[in-house]
């Protein structure tokens, strides 16, 4: 009996260590591609939740995380259309969504999606000038998006995002830049004050229609003026008075001076 009772023992607990190296579990963000001899089991993936698979290496298993993925492109020195040598770093957004193409048809698809991301990057940049990378930024990324989506789709890969993170210039281009942009402000300001110059002058002209048309309109400002003066608090008051109003009072003067010597001599 003790040998049975041994050889039993001894079955359960290679029964149940073969149970223990089959049983799989997989996490809700992963699929595992199953390989039998070599080849892909039919339906390919199993997951998530817990299932066996054929021990002693009949059975191999690869896990493919399902999450996304933030891929960091480091700095690239690019050459833009214009001929401008700059600076350019992104960053990508990318998940897995067909777990067999990521593992058959690629060898590593996070490397290989690293790859291309660099080499699209500069492919793109030199396609554009400096001009509009800085002001259409979001139409870069665009057609950043697209063209690396493209290249990573047969392996199962999906880039849902690409952003440019920083652009930087050489110190020459940025001094030029700031040159440009102050010519830029000092142009707007010049302009500005021509306009306010033009729109007073229209004014002006409009005013003195009114008033030529309304003499009164011309005493009625005198006296605002001298309100205004007045408020000041000056020392000294220069009230400015129309030459119509003094002209009678200078033809008075002029008839009460008695006439000249000169003009009564008789001629000699």
């Amino acid at each position: 009996m003790e040998p049975l009772a041994f050889l039993v023992a001894f079955t359960l607990l290679l029964v149940l260590v073969v149970a223990i190296s089959a049983f799989r579990i997989i996490k809700e963000y992963e699929r595992a591609v199953i390989f039998r001899l070599g080849r892909l089991i039919k339906g390919g993936t199993k997951g998530p939740g817990w299932f066996f698979i054929l021990p002693f290496g009949i059975d191999q298993m690869v896990k493919v995380d399902l999450r996304v993925v933030t891929l960091d492109i480091p700095r690239q020195d690019c050459i833009t259309n214009d001929n401008v040598t700059i600076g350019v770093n992104a960053v990508a957004y990318f998940r897995v969504v067909n777990p067999l193409h990521a593992v058959v048809q690629v060898n590593d698809y996070i490397n290989a999606t690293f790859q291309i991301a660099q080499t699209s990057l500069r492919s793109v940049i030199g396609q554009v000038e400096l001009d509009e990378l800085l002001a259409h930024r979001e139409r870069v990324n665009e057609d950043l998006q697209r063209i690396i989506d493209e290249q990573t789709e047969p392996w199962g890969v999906k880039v849902s995002i690409v952003e440019i993170k920083d652009v930087e210039l050489p110190p020459q281009m940025q001094r030029a830049m700031a040159r440009q942009a102050e010519a830029e402000r000092e142009k707007r300001a010049k302009i500005i004050h021509a306009e306010g110059e033009l729109q007073a002058a229209e004014k002006l002209q409009q005013a003195a229609t009114l008033i030529a048309r309304e003499p009164s309109a011309l005493q009625l400002r005198y006296l605002q003026t001298l309100t205004e003066i007045a408020v000041e608090k000056n020392s000294t008051i220069v009230f400015p008075l129309p030459i119509d109003m003094m002209a009678p009072f200078v033809e008075a003067i002029k008839r009460m001076q008695p006439p000249s010597d000169d003009a009564g001599a008789p001629e000699g």
